[in-house]
């Protein structure tokens, strides 16, 4: 038996947790092993500048679309995150939440040039979030408060807070925006 399987007080999920986040990790840093060191030669060469709008607006609608949604749902789950929960508040904004997630997921799944024209690995983002948003939701009609928070903190961290770092690596479109 394995070590995480015996540990004390974990339940069935917790020690899923305990095996796959860190083989996701593992699996994230060997993706970018090999431009690790173009981006570390291109982050040097950066410094930051008020955004280049021209440049934002050049992009194709469905990008626009991405960087709202992704803005949008970065500033309200940050209040989400630190305001009361169950009030009405908390219910409006979550749905208004779904609904920039929804947009984002959505319109990722028209983006593909960081990958030539095929999907890239980010896009296990998209289809865990298309997934995972419903399954969230659901738990918080049914008060499966425990459920619901898990989905949509992980959704939070992971969907934006990852996905956020990963569009500001050098020669991404965000990272041009901000640094270039």
């Amino acid at each position: 038996m394995s070590q995480v399987s015996q540990m004390p007080g974990l339940d069935r999920a917790q020690r899923l947790r305990a095996i796959v986040l860190p083989i996701a990790a593992i699996g994230l840093l060997a993706a970018l092993a090999p431009v690790a060191p173009l981006i570390v030669r291109l982050a040097a060469k950066g410094h930051l500048h008020a955004p280049d709008l021209p440049l934002l607006a050049a992009q194709p609608l469905v990008i626009k679309l991405h960087i709202a949604g992704a803005v949008a749902a970065l500033l309200i789950g940050a209040m989400l995150m630190t305001l009361r929960k169950g009030v009405t508040f908390h219910r409006t904004a979550g749905w208004l939440w779904v609904g920039a997630m929804s947009l984002v997921a959505g319109s990722s799944i028209f983006i593909t040039g960081i990958n030539g024209d095929h999907w890239s690995f980010i896009h296990l983002f998209t289809g865990w979030t298309l997934i995972a948003l419903p399954i969230a939701v659901i738990a918080a009609r049914r008060h499966v408060v425990k459920t619901h928070r898990r989905f949509m903190m992980g959704l939070f961290y992971g969907g934006l807070v990852i996905n956020g770092f990963i569009a500001f690596i050098p020669g991404r479109t965000m990272w041009n925006v901000f640094f270039a």
